[in-house]
This record gives structure tokens, C-alpha cells and sequence, in this order.
């Protein structure tokens, strides 16, 4: 689950890390008092959506000579106008795609002078099981260019949870950074803080770019991004409540509330499946034979019927499916029950696509025979390379 800035830098500021003040707006009328409030004399107006690149980005539309998604106010009036000119617009970036995504919150902030940039980010480890710093001098919009550019720029380690966050895991952060003296200290304590937000919180993300010196000589955060274990949020009622769901995917929404693993994806078969593995072997041999998934769903190994109609509404109601195949390998699952919501699911909400099933494993042959007698135009598959074949030839062929 990702949040927006103004949320993660709240989190960030309930353990004392150092951020700027800010407001959050949802409405232009609301930018005045949120820049009187914050005082100036610079404001930083900052759209709040779902993707990085914002800076860079450009709205839909746009006027000639229009800025970004970020942008830097002077004045009261000119956060008005900024404020105007953003709300309820589409800022499309290098991390939204095309479709773009609308802006519907703002977060204006007190404005920083920085005399250097860095970047930091968290992440969990999971070749290794552990929670990696990954740091750079070369902080800013351009951190994807540098890594491929410049790899040897970027520097990382990892920190053992035997033991946590240590003196001279900050220390590196401070080497790595080229810091000395009290920067050094801040960069040893921020270190230590992001460990602590990092693990009490369960993020999976956290990224800091810019991680900025300014020019009175202390560390700041001057952007934050956060991703948080979904598997976790149990434990995080105060984080679920930051759930903006205009910021996702209906489809993904929809197949949450069933618990399903569900991820929309770009391509034209839509996928339905039982265990993750098998899911991504199904994914990579419809790419093998030339053609793109258009999801990743893997429904479980004890699927209710009923989770599975569900899971087939979700595909059909994806207008880029061009065709569905349903691979399930019955262990805990029974392939009669994935036969019957299979059934269950066309018949609510018909079939307009070519359907190919492959069952294999417990009560297959009862599956089998569910779904022949169905009278459905059913296209069976005898394992995994023949439905993948037969799904790709029936999508070409229209």
C-alpha cells in the first residue's frame, strides 16, 4: 500500500525526523489560508499523487510555458494560482503512463534552501532477509539516470535484524554521503530514526529524494515516499486510514475486498490462477508464445466458489481482455469447485472472449466434466504449453 508525501512525512515527523512544515489542501479555496498559515516568504506547491517524476511532469493540455507538478511560489497569490490551476487536473509523468492520474490534493510546504542534494532509500532485502540502505550524492529527479549511468555512484549495505540499526551503519550512511563533523552526527541519528520508522512501521519502501543540506548546515527530508507491507496492515489500523483508493486500480480494489491477489497488467489474456508460482509461469509462457498478460490473479489454494466468480467478473470487466485462460493445478483447490465458479461466473456475466481451461489435480475429472456439460464454448487444454498455445491462436485470430 503506498501512500502521499504529506502522509509519510507526518509519519516520518512522529519519529523525529526532520521535515518541513506543510499543509494539505483539497480544494483551491483552501490555499490561501494554508500559505498565510505556513507565513513564506517561499512556498513549495506540490501536486500529491501516486508516482515520482512529478517535478518533471506535465499536466494535460497544458498552456505554453506551464510548469510541472512541483512548483515554487513567491507569493500568497501565486499559491492561489497554482493551487487553480493543478486541483483536478491530469499530471502525467515517467511513472504514470500515458493516462496520467488527476490530481486531487495538493500539499503546500515551506520553502528550503538547499545547498546540496542526496538521495536514501530503505528497502527490504529479500535474497538476503534483511532491511538495505541503498545512498548516492547524486540526489534529485534524475536518480534513475544515474543508477544507469553511473552505478558506481550509488552505494548500499544492509542491516542485520539480529542486531538492528547500529553506530556505524549511520556512519556509512555519513562516508558514503561525504559528510563530516555534526552532519555527520545528523546523518548517524537520521539513520537510526528511518531504521526505527522502517521496521515499527512495516514499510516494504522508503525513499528520501532529495535528502537535502541546507544552507544553515542540518539534514532534511525534503521529500518522502513510502510503501507499506499489505500483508502487515493488520497490525497498522492508523496507516489503513491513508488509504487513498482514487489512486488505484478498481479492479485491484475490487479483488481485495475477496482477497484476492490481483495486479492489472498491460497485455490482452486476461489469467486466472491458483498459487503464485504457477501464476508467473503462466504469465512468462504467454509472453514465450508472443503474446502480453493482462493481469497477474492468483486466487489461492482454498478458493470459495464464490471467490472465484469473483475473480472471473474481475477479468471480464477489464475492456483490454482479448481472451482468458484459467490454469488451476487442484491440490487443497478442487478443480469442480473452480469448474463451478468458472460456470457460475460466464453465466452472470456472459462470455465474450475465447476461454481456455487447463485442469490438472484433485477431482479433475469432475471438473472436466462440469464444465463439457456446461454447453459453453469452452476451449480445453491438456496442460500448461497446450493453453497457452491455444489462448495465444484464439486471441490472434479474433
Amino acid at each position: 500500500m503506498n501512500i502521499h508525501e504529506y502522509q509519510a512525512k507526518a509519519v516520518l515527523k512522529e519519529f523525529g525526523l526532520p521535515v518541513s512544515n506543510g499543509r494539505a489542501i483539497f480544494k483551491a479555496s483552501e490555499a490561501e489560508a494554508a500559505a498565510k498559515e505556513l507565513g513564506g516568504p517561499l512556498w513549495v506547491v506540490k501536486s500529491q499523487i501516486h508516482a515520482g517524476g512529478r517535478g518533471k511532469g506535465k499536466f494535460k493540455e497544458a498552456e505554453a510555458g506551464e510548469k510541472g507538478g512541483v512548483r515554487l511560489a513567491k507569493s500568497v497569490d501565486e499559491v492561489k494560482a497554482f493551487s487553480e490551476q493543478m486541483l483536478g487536473r491530469t499530471l502525467v509523468t515517467v511513472q504514470t503512463g500515458e493516462a496520467g492520474k488527476q490530481v486531487n490534493r495538493l500539499y503546500i510546504e515551506d520553502g528550503s534552501d538547499i545547498e546540496t542534494e542526496f538521495y536514501l532509500s530503505m528497502l527490504v532485502d529479500r535474497e538476503t532477509g534483511k532491511v538495505a540502505f541503498v545512498v548516492s550524492t547524486e540526489g534529485g529527479m534524475d536518480i534513475e539516470q544515474v543508477a544507469h549511468d553511473t552505478p558506481e555512484k550509488i552505494i548500499t549495505f544492509s542491516v542485520d535484524p539480529a542486531t538492528g540499526v547500529m553506530s556505524h551503519h549511520g556512519r556509512a550512511v555519513a562516508k558514503a554521503l561525504g559528510l563530516t563533523g555534526a552532519l555527520a552526527k545528523e546523518a548517524e541519528d537520521l539513520t537510526a530514526k528511518l531504521y526505527r520508522a522502517f521496521t515499527a512501521k512495516d514499510m516494504s519502501m522508503l525513499e528520501i529524494n532529495p535528502l537535502i543540506v541546507t544552507k544553515d548546515g542540518h539534514l532534511k527530508c525534503l521529500d518522502a515516499k513510502i510503501s507499506f507491507d499489505s500483508n502487515s496492515l493488520y497490525r497498522h489500523p492508523e496507516i489503513v486510514q491513508l488509504r487513498d483508493v482514487t489512486e488505484e486500480d478498481e479492479k485491484e480494489i475490487e479483488a481485495s475486498k475477496y482477497d484476492l491477489a490481483y495486479i492489472a497488467l498491460d497485455g490482452t489474456i486476461g489469467c486466472m490462477v491458483n498459487g503464485a508460482g504457477l501464476a508467473m509461469a503462466t504469465l512468462d509462457i504467454i509472453k514465450l508464445y508472443g503474446e502480453e498478460p493482462a493481469n497477474f490473479l492468483d486466487v489461492g489454494g482454498g478458493a470459495s466458489e464464490e471467490k472465484v466468480t469473483a475473480a472471473f467478473k474481475i477479468i471480464t470487466a477489464d475492456p483490454n481482455v482479448k481472451g482468458i485462460l484459467v490454469n488451476i493445478f487442484g491440490g487443497i483447490m478442487k478443480c469442480d469447485v473452480i469448474a463451478n465458479g468458472v460456470i457460475a461466473a460466464v453465466k452472470a456475466v456472459g462470455l465474450q472472449v475465447p476461454l481456455v481451461v487447463r485442469l490438472e489435480g484433485t477431482n479433475v475429472e469432475k471438473g472436466k466434466e462440469i464444465i463439457r456439460s456446461s454447453g459453453l464454448n469452452v476451449i480445453p487444454a491438456d496442460d500448461l504449453d497446450d493453453a497457452a498455445q491455444k489462448i495465444v491462436a484464439a486471441v490472434r485470430k479474433g
